[in-house]
């Protein structure tokens, strides 16, 4: 089961040999221990086992592959989730969904007291940095412990209208790792994740184009991104050892899944695996690599790095260290558990478990599947129904697993909802259910999965008949689709058509759709409108007071009512559960300058306490629109007159349209003289202020006509 020396072709060579860190290639590598070493962890999401180079794949991979044919390179290697919080967590604890409690990207966080890579390394003295690219894995969702830093400065989405993805450059992550790497005189562990792969495909211009497929471009040009990273590690005093895997594939429309996180075929399942050595450039090793198709599992890196570097391996951990298996070169079969929650938690779907063992995976649905994945790698023909005595066999080995419910989501802001939404994430929470039928199989609902993804895009494309019209047609055949309900609502809400978007939402809780994310939004829907502020509250107060995003909705009401004190303190609720939201901080401080504008009080306290928490907001995020639109007010309000105008063209150019901003920056443009800027933004404001804002178009227009 092993193949050593493996072949490269011509072209190959030729790529690999201005590859500093490439090592000469006798013996067969071997992962040896070593106390006094550098860990490096790369997780590139979205990135299926096949498209590298080194697995055969399209893209063009030379730094990748050059890694692969100095390590040891695994053929069989599978996730234990298709989306990236729950694999990374299994990654970096060592356990596996059900152990470490993450089922789904949405409101889900890492329990306090995880032990994981980073906390389990740093009282060895390695120094630890985790330095990542994708939304789901910022320190709010809890992997941060353990790390002296945790580099994740990726902005909070501003509202359900932001289509600008919530992630960073590859090359943006691998400059802060990088610069991390070369201030760090001893042993480290580092992680470093980066996100390019994930949908939508867009490579930058000079990567575009090169391959039939826009996601293989992606790949190609995040292992450019990572070149300067493993060329510097040959010029480091100590070795390092390299780990590549991704936290799953992606589709690319197999079984009809466009991306992910529904299906657990082995386009998302399965993933690379390459554990490589880099040698300071004085003590070059001579290895060759080496290919090991013996299976391997997520949960089995961690125990791989403790033992690298010559610590006992956790006992109550079911996964085990590949040392031996690389060292031998075969081992022994172990099953691997996997599962896909998302569409149970969010729709109240089908839950899907599996397992994998040698090479049949069985997959747990109202409908079952075997795959003999030897035989039928593309899982084409489902041998459930013929091989009836391999299924009670499977389903025996799956129980000795937890198939109990997950537990539901709970914590999640609107600003992260929106994140993953624009990640193609699904987020919600649907009741619990146990009983299931073929009707909420994951085959049977694939297809509404896809036309809810398909209206986002229409409505991208500014084809907002059509995008209704789908959504329509999804509520038709599944009237319990509560996303179907709060996106169709939404886009009423957008064209002014707020008494719509109201009754759809409480269609969508009379037909029995999942109510906890209705009620928040019927909730807002009502304040902002002030169609029934009593009803708003009453919806929201029922929610529990650890729901970040109700008690955000919860606060708004309240500020719509004039209940300033009770505003904040909600808000002051979510610092307790989050002391980083920016965004809680920012509507503390627009609940402050509301107080401030009462009769009566402290005037001066108030605006000063405000523009604490504005510039706290600011701070924790430096793309917050909104926070800099307050500040603003605030700076004016005390005669900062030239700051205020400073903090709205920030909010501006952050967001344009934050029109809360634009007129009043236009306003006091104007009343300083400064005609030519005020008309400026006063002609971007007339163009593209929504309906509702009829009345201050028309007013801008007038103050432009003086």
């Amino acid at each position: 089961m092993i193949r050593r020396g493996v072949s490269v072709g011509l072209a190959a060579l030729v790529v690999a040999a201005g590859t500093a860190w490439l090592l000469n290639r006798t013996p067969a590598y071997d992962l040896s221990q070593q106390a006094d070493q550098n860990i490096l962890l790369i997780t590139i999401d979205t990135l299926r086992a096949d498209a590298l180079g080194s697995y055969g794949g399209r893209a063009a991979t030379p730094h990748l592959d050059a890694l692969a044919s100095q390590g040891a390179r695994f053929t069989f290697a599978h996730a234990h989730a298709v989306v990236t919080l729950p694999s990374h967590t299994s990654i970096l604890t060592g356990q596996l969904p059900y152990e470490h409690g993450m089922r789904d990207n949405a409101g889900f966080r890492v329990k306090d007291g995880t032990a994981t890579l980073a906390t389990r390394l740093k009282p060895l003295g390695f120094a630890t940095g985790a330095f990542v690219g994708g939304f789901p894995l910022t320190k709010r969702f809890g992997l941060s412990p353990g790390f002296d830093v945790y580099d994740d400065q990726i902005s909070e989405m501003k509202s359900d209208v932001t289509f600008t993805l919530p992630e960073r450059r590859a090359d943006e992550v691998v400059t802060r790792a990088l610069d991390w790497v070369r201030r760090t005189p001893g042993k480290f562990f580092g992680w470093v994740h980066v996100f390019d792969p994930h949908s939508p495909y867009k490579p930058p211009a000079e990567f575009a184009g090169k391959s039939p497929r826009p996601y293989d471009d992606e790949v190609s040009w995040v292992d450019h991104a990572l070149e300067p990273l493993l060329t510097h590690l040959a010029t480091l005093s100590r070795p390092t050892t390299v780990i590549v895997t991704s936290d799953h594939g992606e589709s690319l429309g197999e079984h009809g899944e466009e991306t992910h996180g529904m299906f657990a075929y082995e386009a998302t399942l399965r993933v690379p695996l390459i554990v490589a050595t880099i040698q300071p450039a004085g003590a070059i090793a001579k290895t060759r690599g080496t290919t090991i198709d013996t299976p391997a599992r997520h949960i089995d890196i961690a125990p791989t790095v403790l033992d690298a570097v010559g610590v006992p391996v956790d006992p109550k951990w079911l996964g085990t260290s590949l040392r031996p298996l690389i060292a031998d070169g075969d081992g022994p079969d172990r099953p691997s558990y996997f599962e896909s929650m998302s569409f149970n938690l969010v729709r109240g779907w089908a839950p899907l478990r599996g397992v994998l063992q040698e090479r049949t995976k069985y997959i747990d649905q109202p409908i079952p599947e075997i795959y003999d994945l030897a035989a039928d790698p593309g899982e084409a023909s489902n041998l459930a129904t013929r091989q009836s005595d391999r299924l009670q066999v499977l389903t025996n080995l799956l129980r000795t697993f937890s198939t109990a419910p997950p537990d539901r989501p709970g914590q999640i802001s609107a600003s992260e909802r929106e994140a993953l939404r624009s990640l193609s994430y699904i987020a919600g929470s649907a009741p619990e259910r146990t009983v299931f039928t073929e009707a909420d199989d994951l085959k049977n609902l694939v297809t509404l999965d896809r036309d809810l993804h398909r209206a986002s895009e229409l409505f991208r494309e500014n084809r907002t008949a059509e995008g209704v019209q789908m959504l329509r047609s999804v509520i038709s055949r599944r009237p319990d689709t509560a996303d179907a309900y709060i996106s169709l609502a939404y886009s009423e809400w957008e064209s002014g058509q707020w008494p719509a978007a109201i009754a759809t939402l409480e269609a969508g809780l009379a037909a029995g759709a999942p109510d906890r994310d209705l009620r928040i939004r019927l909730g807002i829907y009502l304040a902002e409108s002030g169609t029934n502020l009593p009803k708003a509250i009453a919806l929201l107060e029922s929610l529990p007071d650890t729901d970040v995003e109700g008690l955000n909705s919860l606060g708004l009401a309240y500020g719509r009512a004039g209940r300033f004190r009770d505003a904040i303190a909600a808000f002051q609720k979510i610092l307790a559960l989050d002391a980083t939201s920016a965004l809680a901080h920012q509507n503390i401080a627009t609940m402050l300058l509301e107080e401030a504008g009462r009769p009566g009080g402290d005037r001066g306290a108030k605006l000063r306490e405000a523009e604490q928490f504005a510039r706290r907001a600011v701070d924790l995020d430096s793309s917050l629109a909104k926070g800099f639109t307050t500040l603003g007010v605030i700076l004016a309000q005390t005669n900062r007159r030239p700051d205020a105008i400073e903090s709205w063209k920030r909010a501006a150019q952050l967001d344009p349209e934050e029109f809360d901003a634009l007129y009043n920056l236009i306003v006091l443009l104007a009343d300083a003289g400064r005609i030519g800027e005020a008309r400026t933004y006063g002609e971007q404001y007339v163009r593209t202020a929504p309906p509702q804002l009829a009345g201050d178009v028309e007013a801008i227009r007038q103050l432009l006509r003086r």
